[in-house]
């Protein structure tokens, strides 16, 4: 081993996934660079690793990555972990990789548990194509135009989500997508693991509000192939009242918007007064 930065998958809950092959890289580098040197440290010392650590987060990683680099170049080994699972992925270690790849440092990896393709694997849906979206933005504007570029993606599509902002998630997914199939995994190793198959109209109006806490990936079905535009009451609505700013009749745009999106016109011409 010498003069590498070393990419080490460890655990995203239970310890025991954490493989042989990654407690020797960590053993033998001479430095450890970590996200929360905290949460690294517990780690380190169930396995009985004694290793200088310096943090690598998101800002901090101009400055460190520079020293990291600068560290590996005069002769040592590092190796890059992130609290969870793989480093890199949706993580500020994606940096340091480019810089590496800037500076000529070569990087290993070392595979480990990874969220997105265990919640994937037991999703029940496609497997076969998939994108990583990784978390949507908390800004309504941004998210909105995330889940627009999205609408008719046909692979399977798989999103991070924290527990506070699933409520608001699951329905901008059902607005955004209408009805698809959709499933949630939960506490991926834990204890309190759970995998919930559902589609996106269910989860918006039964899950939405049920309080489902722990670390959460959402696995969502592509557009089908030969699938027509699927529309929500919501946004069959937003289209009848673009047809009224136009001078329609209230009645006659419940009327239009209804034959094209397949809900009933009462329905819309309910909302719309």
């Amino acid at each position: 081993m010498s003069n590498k930065l070393y990419v080490v998958g460890t655990p995203i809950g239970n310890l025991s996934d954490m493989s042989e092959r990654a407690v020797e890289t960590l053993s033998k580098v001479d430095f450890i660079a970590a996200e929360d040197t905290r949460v690294t440290l517990k780690l380190l010392n169930h396995f009985g690793i004694k290793k200088p650590m310096v943090s690598y987060y998101e800002h901090n990683k101009r400055e460190r990555g520079e020293i990291i680099c600068e560290r590996i170049l005069s002769g040592e080994d590092c190796a890059i972990v992130t609290d969870a699972g793989m480093p890199c992925i949706s993580d500020p270690g994606e940096d340091l990789i480019k810089l590496c790849e800037e500076k000529g440092i070569e990087t290993i990896v070392v595979p480990g548990p990874s969220a997105l393709i265990s919640a994937l694997a037991v999703s029940g849906l496609e497997t076969g194509r998939f994108c990583f979206e990784g978390f949507l933005s908390v800004n309504k504007k941004s998210r909105k135009e995330h889940l627009e570029d999205l609408k008719n993606e046909r692979r399977t599509m798989i999103f991070y989500e924290a527990p506070h902002k699933l409520p608001s998630t699951l329905k901008d997914l059902y607005s955004a997508f209408g009805e698809r199939k959709l499933t949630i995994v939960r506490e991926i190793t834990k204890i309190h693991e759970e995998t919930i198959r559902t589609t996106t109209k269910r989860a918006a109006e039964e899950l939405a509000d049920s309080g489902i806490k722990g670390e959460i990936v959402l696995v969502l079905e592509g557009k089908k192939e030969d699938e027509k535009e699927s529309y929500s009451l919501e946004q069959a609505v937003e289209l009848a009242r673009k047809l009224i700013e136009k001078g329609e009749k209230t009645s006659d745009a419940a009327k239009e918007i209804a034959s094209v999106t397949g809900f009933k016109k009462n329905e819309i011409y309910k909302e719309l007064i």
